[in-house]
């Protein structure tokens, strides 16, 4: 037996089944609704296409109101103020604008405007009424946690299709999954295959549907799920670390009084857990969770353990050397538990990136970091030493211009 209880909705969250206020994608969506809400007028720049090197990648956002500061961020500062100006017009006309900056002039030019990055980027701005569209599928995603692909069209030289049409697909949900319409049948026909391949590949794009569409293809991911068994000291600072970058961080522990937001506020959730081994049945574990063991007990960790290996989690970090991690799984193998070469990969004990890391609060960073990494498929060493671009390069199919 297991028992959930979700972190109350604090005066900064938005609801139990949000990621925390600090993360840049709630920022934008809490702006919007509230903007909405009021009636205010606004427009949102969202970044489709990249190429070369610049600060933010597709899916980055800016949104600009009518009076306030901006929220969101699209560049490191070298563009903000020119999408700004384009927001304006877009707020006084109503209609969505696909704007482009080409940096990639000879550097002499382009970092003596002061300007960070030396790359193009393409950048869809849209009015109000749309971008309170793009906020009801970023909530869907979040409360639903599974991720979805949002299809967007940011040029059409096709009559019946228009610049802003939007269509939300599902994942499994087939050849007639998409929720909304682009204009026509073979232009929907075409947006559901690219949503398909792109929830596959994980990456957003923009991408041709026909003669004279382009489409920005975009998946939006839930926050990452991390299950931290153990509710001692050392599991505060890695709660707020998790929670700084907007992850669902949930505390697994058999002892009550230790799971309450006076202790982590920055948790989204609690698990009580009669037995450690029971952690399977105990919280949903999927491909996008990941879960560190930090008990600091041997018998509680194994049991751990061997419960997170009956799951698809995809990291499991121990705490503790190297040596303890490895006696534990000698003594599940004893019991008769087979352990595969898959899923010693996903075990990483000791937890966390080689840092150099010392006290919790380094340590929590390291083992947020190694996440990260691992997540991306990465080893997380310095990007110095990196022999190819630092971001991953878009997919044949797709069209960066």
């Amino acid at each position: 037996m297991a028992e959930r209880r979700r972190a109350p909705a604090g005066p900064d969250r938005l609801g139990a089944a949000t990621i925390p206020a600090v993360s840049e994608i709630t920022d934008v969506l809490a702006a919007i609704e509230s903007l909405s809400a009021h009636g205010e007028r606004m427009a949102l720049a969202t970044v489709v296409a990249v190429r070369g090197s610049t600060y933010r990648r597709p899916g980055a956002r800016l949104l600009v109101p009518e009076h306030g500061a901006p929220v969101g961020n699209i560049s490191g500062g070298c563009l903000e103020g020119d999408v700004a100006d384009v927001a304006r017009i877009v707020m006084d006309e109503g209609t969505p604008r696909l704007a482009s900056w080409d940096l990639t002039a000879d550097d002499d030019d382009v970092w003596g405007l002061g300007l960070g990055c030396n790359g193009a980027i393409e950048v869809f701005i849209e009015p109000a009424e749309q971008a309170a569209e793009v906020a009801g599928a970023l909530r869907m995603a979040l409360e639903e946690e599974r991720p979805i692909c949002v299809v967007t069209v940011v040029e059409s030289g096709d009559k019946n299709v228009t610049a802003g049409a939007r269509m939300v697909h599902r994942p499994g949900s087939g050849a007639g999954g998409g929720q909304g319409s682009l204009g026509d049948a073979a232009t929907d026909a075409a947006a559901v295959q690219a949503a398909g391949e792109a929830l596959t590949a994980g990456l957003s794009e923009v991408r041709p549907l026909g003669e004279g569409v382009r489409a920005f293809v975009e998946v939006l991911e839930p926050p990452i799920r991390l299950l931290i068994c153990g509710a001692g000291h050392d599991a505060a600072p890695l709660v707020r670390s998790a929670a700084s970058l907007g992850w669902s961080a949930i505390v697994l522990d058999d002892r009550a009084a230790f799971l309450n937001e006076e202790r982590f506020p920055g948790a989204t959730g609690f698990v009580l857990v009669d037995e450690p081994g029971d952690v399977a049945g105990a919280e949903a574990a999927d491909e996008r969770t990941n879960a560190v063991v930090m008990t600091h007990n041997f018998l509680r960790d194994r049991d751990y353990l061997r419960g997170l290996l009956t799951t698809p989690v995809r990291y499991i970090g121990m705490l503790g050397p190297a040596a303890r991690t490895e006696r534990i799984l000698m003594d599940l193998a004893g019991a008769g538990m087979v352990i595969s070469p898959d899923d010693r990969a996903r075990i990483h004990g000791p937890a966390g990136l080689d840092l150099g890391s010392e006290g919790p609060e380094e340590i929590a960073q390291s083992i947020v970091s190694e996440i990260i990494a691992a997540r991306h498929g990465r080893a997380g060493g310095s990007l110095r030493d990196r022999p190819g671009p630092i971001h991953e390069r878009p997919s044949p199919g797709s069209e960066a211009r």
